[in-house]
């Protein structure tokens, strides 16, 4: 027996309706993010960090000096050098910041622990932001020798692009780039253990376009994609960023690369997030949460950095 009819002046709430009232549902989970890769914790050294307070402290360290050898003679005598240790400064004089706040209503409506996902997040991108200042910066700091049209500290025989003439690289060239790229640094007598290579997603795409199209042929048998490092070639651990420098060469009038090859010994980093704090929002209901990290860095040995000016080939 049919039950009575429902008045058209009140809505059906009914599962069954399709016009029916669906409340709001907070997810528990958020939808992952996508962080660019960042690298400069691979490719520098923090053996000087000490202990850093501030943004302003100074780490100083000292360089070994150089002895000088002589040919001897019986009867000659010998001359003594007083040795003296040159010292590079690591001045910690950046400094980046975050700060946000939780309300409580979006805390409670949210169900999940905002303060520590977005804490979590801007950990993410203070490294990307710090990664980018290092990437963008430090290119400048290579040796002569290992940069230029004519670089090479024996032979002058390798061009590694300079402005107005970027190196035009291809899938048919890139793997006798990289090879130049190992023979400036072994022309400073770079040790092999310890290389490293940074370059964009541009050029890594003309890696496996090239002969080296398998994991294994560089060296890793898992996966060619592990925290931005492909693997290895030609002693080189290979680096993909994205936080490098990028121009559009005033010549060519195309976008070319400041990329960054060298060893762990040439460049320094030390880092620390002196101030961490969560404190009640006194102006609503909630909290507030901020961090400041100061940093620096420093090229301590440009001899063991080189400087690659790359665009993409036509």
């Amino acid at each position: 027996m049919a039950g009575p009819a429902r008045d058209a002046s009140h809505p059906d709430y009914s599962s069954t309706s399709s016009s029916g009232f669906i409340p709001q549902v907070w997810s528990g989970k958020m939808i992952e993010k996508l962080y660019t890769r960042t690298c400069f914790a691979e490719i520098s050294n923090t053996d000087y960090e000490g202990e850093i307070k501030s943004q302003g402290d100074t780490v100083m360290i000292r360089t070994t000096p150089s002895i000088t050898i002589r040919d001897y003679e019986v009867g000659g005598g010998l001359n003594y050098e007083k040795p003296t240790s040159d010292k590079v400064e690591l001045h910690i004089d950046k400094a980046k910041y975050f700060a946000f706040e939780v309300n409580n209503v979006d805390e409670y409506q949210a169900d999940i622990k905002l303060m520590d996902n977005w804490s979590d997040d801007a950990g993410q991108q203070m490294k990307i932001a710090i990664d980018k200042v290092i990437l963008g910066d430090v290119f400048a700091d290579a040796a002569a020798e290992n940069a230029g049209a004519a670089a090479g500290l024996e032979s002058s025989g390798y061009n590694m692009g300079e402005a107005g003439a970027p190196v035009d690289v291809s899938k048919t060239n890139i793997l006798d780039v990289f090879v130049d790229c190992g023979s400036v640094l072994d022309e400073q007598n770079v040790p092999d253990e310890g290389r490293w290579i940074v370059i964009p997603a541009w050029m890594n795409g003309m890696l496996k376009k090239s002969d080296l199209r398998d994991a294994s042929a560089m060296g890793d048998n898992t996966s060619v994609f592990r925290n931005g490092k492909v693997g290895m070639l030609d002693r080189f651990g290979v680096y993909v960023s994205n936080n490098m420098s990028k121009v559009t060469d005033a010549t060519t009038t195309k976008q070319a690369t400041n990329c960054i090859f060298g060893h762990k010994k040439a460049l320094t980093f030390a880092s620390q997030m002196t101030k961490m704090e969560d404190l009640k929002n006194p102006n609503d209901f909630g909290q507030l949460v901020r961090g400041l990290n100061v940093f620096g860095y420093e090229v301590i040995d440009p001899n063991a950095m080189g400087h690659l000016y790359a665009q993409r080939a036509a």
